[in-house]
């Protein structure tokens, strides 16, 4: 089926980024480019709004986790998202005998 094809494909994929260490280097980036954008300061921002809401008693890591995760995820600039998303195009050009 083609949504097995599909899975098959992306972890392939996957098993080469790994194997050729670009997967660090692609998280290492994103690493980079988030503290650079703000982006981890305005998630700690959150986490203390949430921790104040709730009262610290209160929170768990769980519960934390469940609100910053959609938080930061549409927090991620476009900009970051194109740049991770042209680098794995360039890298599986490099690596078209996939």
């Amino acid at each position: 089926s083609n949504m097995n094809k599909d899975a098959q494909m992306r972890a392939t994929i996957n098993q080469k980024l790994i194997e050729t260490g670009e997967r660090e280097r692609l998280k290492e980036l994103l690493r980079a480019k988030l503290i650079e954008c703000g982006w981890k300061d305005q998630l700690k921002a959150h986490c203390k709004d949430v921790i104040k809401e709730k009262g610290l008693e209160h929170v768990t890591v769980d519960d934390l986790v469940a609100e910053i995760t959609p938080k930061g995820r549409a927090l991620v600039p476009d900009s970051v998202k194109k740049e991770l998303l042209q680098r794995i195009r360039t890298f599986l050009a490099q690596h078209a005998s996939l």
